[in-house]
């Protein structure tokens, strides 16, 4: 899933719907975050809580490219100790 722009209060709505995996069996998800400009907290409470459904689902969520501005966000709150974070798209689509 590619995403572009903001990730905050005004847009999370949007992707908290698009990684709901309610039903769904080992969901392996790969958010494509080169074109993410800015993430605030809000995005990554979205983030979390999509990652502990995944995870209860028996799957994975991995985010792709951050740019270096959500980078610096991810590793400030310890998200990418959490959630699995890869430098290019490529490697997060690699088992």
């Amino acid at each position: 899933m590619a995403l572009t722009g903001e990730i905050d209060n005004d847009t999370g709505g949007q992707l908290r719907q698009a990684l709901d995996v309610a039903g769904t069996d080992r969901p392996r998800i790969v958010l494509d975050m080169r074109q993410v400009t800015f993430m605030d907290s809000s995005g990554i409470n979205i983030l979390i809580a999509a990652h502990q459904d995944i995870a209860a689902s028996g799957g994975w969520l991995r985010l792709a490219a951050p740019t270096d501005a959500v980078l610096r966000v991810l590793r400030l709150v310890g998200v990418d100790q959490v959630i699995d974070c890869r430098s290019t798209l490529d490697g997060a689509l690699t088992p």
